[in-house]
């Protein structure tokens, strides 16, 4: 047997192990928005707390958090 065999099992094998590893966090990010500003549509992490959205209603619409975020409830910390 030649080398060339043992490079093309080595191409297939390195192959494999890059299709697992390429997850983005990008898609991950975008699918965890689900608070929406129901004034101008911006969502936001669920992660995000009460003063952030609260600074977001204040500086871009002149409103209180209910306004913007209706159905907005704080999760406790852990």
């Amino acid at each position: 047997m030649g080398n060339g065999a043992k490079a093309a099992t080595k191409r297939e094998r390195n192959a494999k192990d890059t299709k697992s590893v390429g997850k983005s966090q990008l898609k991950s990010n975008e699918a965890a928005k689900d608070i929406m500003c129901q004034v101008c549509r911006s969502t936001f992490l669920k992660t995000t707390r009460a003063p952030a959205l609260t600074e977001h209603a204040a500086n871009k619409h002149n409103k209180t958090l209910q306004d913007c975020f209706p159905n907005f409830v704080e999760v406790p910390k852990k």
